[in-house]
This record gives C-alpha cells, structure tokens and sequence, in this order.
C-alpha cells in the first residue's frame, strides 16, 4: 500500500469497499519516508482517511432496520449521509490542495497523493454501496417505523396494497415475492429417502465431487455400505465436451446392471448438468433399448427447484411411465372409482392413512411411488388421485394433463384438522357420506393437551425451506398460536387452493390475523422482520438457527419436519413433540443459560 506504483483503482478494484479504510491509519504512512512530508499534511491525510472510514462504515449502518422507512426517517437519513459526505468531501479537497502544494515543493512522494486520491475513491464506493442498500431494502410491504417524530408530526403511511389472490370463503390472503431466489436444502436429497421407499430402484446423481460430499455428509452413509444409489462425478473432460456423454453413461449403467440388477436405474441431473446442458432426456431412451431396464430422468437442480421439489420431479417422471388403464376395466369389489395416492411416505405412516380410509369403506387402489417399482399403479381416466403432501404440485399436473385423471384438491393430512378435511375431502369425491370424523379429530387434540397449554398464545415465524410451511401453518394456529409470517420457497396456488382456503376459514374462526405470506423471501429482510416483531419461535434453516439463537430467538429446523413423521391423527404427538421442543428446553434451563449473548457485555478487542 506505501509503494508509489500503487494508484487510487489498485485501491478499490478488488473489493466493493476499500477495505484498508478500516485497518490503521499509520500502516501507509509508516512505510514512507516521514522526513519527506510534513507535520501539517500528515495530520491533515489521517484526518482524511479517518473521515472515509467513518463515512464507509456508518453509511450501511445509517439504513436502519426498516424496510422501507417513513417519510421523517428518510428525511433525518438524508440529513445524516449529506452531513458526512460534505465533511469528507471538504476534507479530501483540502488535502488535495495541500498535497499539491507539497508536490510543487517535492516535499512528498507520489504514494501520499494516490493515498488521498484513494480517498476519493472511497467517497465514491462508499456512495455506490450505500445506493445498492437502499434499492435492495425495498420491499412490497411498508413497516411501520416507531420514531417520536413520526408519531407526533406525521399520519400513518398506509400500507402497499399487494397481489391478493382470493380463496374460498370471504377473505383473501396476499401473496408477495421478494428476491427471486431459493434459500432452501439442496433438492437432490430426495434421494435419501426416494431409495429406501423404491427398494428395487437404483439412484444416479450426475453431478460435481460437491454434490457427492453434500449426498455423503447428508445422509450419513459409508462408502463401504454400498446403499443402491452413487454419484457419476463430471470431470473436466465431460465438462469441455472431450467425452462422450452417451458413451460414458453407457458404461456405468452396465456396470449397474451387472452388479446390482435394479428393477429401474433412475437418474438425478443437477446444477452442473443444466449448465453445460447434458441431453439426459434424449440419451435414456437409446440406453433403455440396449439395456432393456426403465431409466427414469429427474431434474433436481438448485437452480430451479427447492428442497422437496426434488421428490416432485421424480414423481413426475415416474408418472409419465405408470401402466395405463385396461381397456375393458375389471371388475370390483369396491363401490366407488379408483383412488390412487401419490407421495412418498414411510410403510407405516402410508398403512395408517390406509386404514382411515378404510374406516369410511375406501380401498386404496395403488400408492405412487410403490414400494417395487413394477407395482406402480395402473392410472387414467376415471381414477381419482390425491396427494400426500403440499410441494408435490408437478406430480399432480402431469397426472391430469398426461394421464387424464382426476385430482382430488384437498388440504394435506398434517394436523388433526388437516387429516380430518384430507378424509373429508376423498369421501366427497368419491360419493360417500364420512362418519366418526369429528370424534376422531378430537380424540388427537386430547392426545396433546400439554402440548396446547405451551403454544397457547404464542407467536412462530416460518422463514421458508420445505414447502410444508403452508399446512404447519393452518395446524398451528388452530393448536392456538399466532402466525406471523409464511415464508415459502414456491406457491402453486391452484394445487394448495384447498389448503389456503382451510387457513383462512381456521384464522376466522380462532380469531387470529391472516398471517402475511411471502414467495422466495429474501433472507436479509426476513432477520429485520424477525428482530422487529421478536416471535417466540422461528422455523429456520440451519444457515440462521443459530444466529438467531444468540439474539434470543427460539429456533426450530424446518429439515426436521421434513424427516419427521407427522401425518395423520397417530402422529400428531410427535408433531407437536417437535414444535414445543426449543420452548420446552429453554423453560427448563437457568435463566442465566436462556441467552448466548450476556446482557451488558461489551466485545472484548484484542490488541494485535
């Protein structure tokens, strides 16, 4: 930095802030002669870079907490930035004139007069950063900032109206999209539990050694365990088109083949695929023919899909190859049209929904995926199909735009009230009159009094990561709580439409406020949200359950829902087990052990 061939662009090009701003100001100058300048453009210089410095480092902050301030908060904002900028820039220009009063005397080096440049160049960064901020703090929603001045001086700035879409019943719930992107796990884990449901199916992941590590890491099991799916790791000759990617699937796939002659080999393209545009589709059926065994292709990007969107793309490539009807239908047993569900759920919890359904004198027809692949349900027109779970929105299209079924929309069986209108909604279907409904759903609130008595009244924040947010949601505040907020990575409003209008209805009638529902929410914003209406507990990701932890907000990790069985009246217990955990666990420890952060403790600076 003290060498003279550093210029103010060497300054500032490698990062966004110039960060030397923040290190010590004697750094450059002690590396200069000092007999070469004088006392007074010394003082002056670190005055200059002291100002940058304070300049760089409030402006950021001087955005506060709001997401979109008021009028007077804007104004004093102003104020403030206008009030550094005019220092520094009086600042820098008297340098400037000081410094070329030193070099026409060649009293000082060129390296001092690209240091105070450099501060010019900071000024202008500063500024930049400062622009991008603001943009990106706007949002939809206007939140009401509580300042004295705004209080006294100014009327309530009304909020935004946002895209509401309308749902059953006589409210409506508003929909809004902040950032565009997913925060969420990696889609290709469905595989973790896709391989153990299909038991004679093999998983391909085609991707980089990251996908191979997060799968390994993920999913916790040994190489040496040889579980039936692998990685077919791209290199560098995949990647610049030097192999042949037909040629060289062909040779894993037989090797598939020979050692573990899978029923189906079912193929997972990742980021890296869709980058370097891998034809996967139109190489599986050459390999199909020479092969003779089903390949499945399923995309389960990050780029295009969230976390449980992964088992949706399955499916639905796997519905594309269900048997279709037989011409003449044979006869049956059974009263009422085939009922064909779709969604992967453990045995037990799938035997459970079976049962209930045959308590209202509903056979199941085929589950989809089956536990062998060549049990795969015969699908088409006249069979009646319904899903299991709330992100599976693709399945459900290609069923009836491909296979010409009907689907059942219906809210998702999670919760007591969400299994009860699940098996409501297949009985109306299907022409048949439910019964011991109401008393099956109550028996499951009874089930976990003690568990109501801890959420009664209590407030949660859905940040967003598995697509269940939606159904969790509408249980809970039946159980008496008070949703906040609904961040959700995608919203198919059609496929949930059922479920929406259950929770507005549920709202309504509990009386708690339509809670605010956010697509792709920008995670940024979300902190703000949560660190201004303190909620007392947060469904996070695990990037933010401990961040959040230490500033005092009880967290839970939305993947643990996802793994978890919580469908049906059986598993209601360990629904709510999950819920009232971190409340549970924080009431029972010392209250000295509630916070990480010790009240009053001031960060301890090392001098090195």
């Amino acid at each position: 930095l003290g060498s003279s061939q550093l210029g103010p662009s060497c300054l500032v090009s490698r990062r966004r802030t110039p960060m030397f701003l923040s290190g010590s100001l004697s750094s450059p100058l002690h590396e200069m002669d000092a007999s070469l300048c004088s006392p007074k453009l010394v003082a002056t210089t670190a005055a200059v870079l002291a100002a940058g410095t304070v300049a760089v480092a409030n402006k950021p902050a001087s955005l506060g907490f709001a997401s979109a301030p008021s009028p007077t908060v804007r104004r004093l904002r102003s104020v403030q930035t206008t009030t550094i900028d005019t220092e520094l820039a009086a600042g820098i220009a008297a340098a400037k004139m000081e410094v070329a009063a030193a070099l026409g005397a060649g009293m000082v080096p060129g390296a001092l007069a690209s240091l105070c440049l450099g501060g010019a160049a900071a000024l202008t960064a500063s500024r930049a950063r400062s622009a991008r901020q603001t943009r990106h703090a706007v949002t939809t929603r206007v939140v009401k900032v509580s300042t004295k001045a705004a209080a006294a001086n100014e009327p309530q700035t009304p909020e935004l109206e946002s895209n509401a879409v309308h749902v059953a019943g006589d409210a409506s719930l508003g929909f809004e999209c902040e950032t565009g992107n997913y925060h969420t796990f990696c889609p290709i884990s469905c595989v973790s539990w896709l391989y153990q449901k299909i038991q004679d199916s093999f998983f391909l992941v085609v991707g980089t050694k990251t996908c191979g590590y997060f799968l390994q890491n993920a999913m916790g099991v040994m190489i040496f365990a040889e579980p039936r799916y692998a990685m077919a790791e791209l290199e560098e000759g995949d990647i610049s088109a030097q192999l042949n990617d037909l040629a060289e699937l062909r040779r894993l796939c037989t090797q598939i083949k020979r050692d573990r002659n899978p029923s189906v080999i079912v193929w997972i393209g990742t980021c890296t695929t869709e980058i370097i545009k891998m034809d996967m589709e139109g190489i599986a059926p050459k390999l199909e023919a020479e092969l003779g065994i089903p390949i499945v292709v399923a995309r389960a990007n990050g780029l295009d899909y969230a976390f449980t969107q992964g088992e949706d793309s399955v499916l639905a490539a796997m519905a594309a190859k269900c048997p279709p009807l037989p011409a003449p239908l044979p006869a049956s047993p059974s009263p009422h049209a085939p009922l064909v569900i779709f969604g992967s759920l453990p045995d037990s919890v799938a035997k459970q929904l079976e049962l209930e359904l045959k308590r209202q004198g509903i056979t199941v027809s085929g589950w989809m995926p089956s536990t062998r692949y060549k049990d795969l349900p015969s699908v088409g027109e006249g069979v009646y199909v319904v899903g299991i779970n709330p992100f599976l929105s693709r399945t459900a299209a290609t069923l009836m735009r491909r296979k010409k079924c009907k689907l059942i929309n219906t809210p998702f069986p999670i919760g007591p009230d969400g299994t009860r209108a699940w098996v409501e909604s297949i009985c109306k279907a299907l022409g048949i009159e439910p019964k011991g409904l109401e008393e099956r759903e109550k028996q499951a609130w009874d089930s976990v009094k003690d568990y109501l008595e801890i959420v009664k009244d209590k407030s949660i924040f859905f940040m967003g990561d598995n697509l269940l947010e939606v159904s969790l949601a509408r249980c809970l505040v039946r159980a008496g709580m008070t949703v906040l907020e609904v961040g959700i990575p995608y919203m198919d409003t059609r496929y949930q439409a059922a479920e929406l209008a259950l929770l507005t209805r549920t709202c309504k009638e509990m009386g708690r406020p339509l809670p605010r529902i956010v697509e792709k929410p920008d995670n940024y914003m979300q902190v703000q949200r949560i660190k201004e209406m303190q909620p007392d507990l947060a469904i996070t990701g695990m990037a933010h359950a401990n961040p959040l932890e230490a500033r005092g907000i009880n967290t839970k990790w939305s993947v643990e829902f996802t793994f978890q069985q919580i469908h049906g009246f059986t598993n209601v217990r360990d629904l709510f087990e999950l819920v009232t955990r971190p409340l549970r666990r924080n009431k029972s420890l010392p209250e000295e052990w509630q916070t990480f952060v010790k009240e009053g403790a001031a960060p301890q600076l090392s001098e090195a």
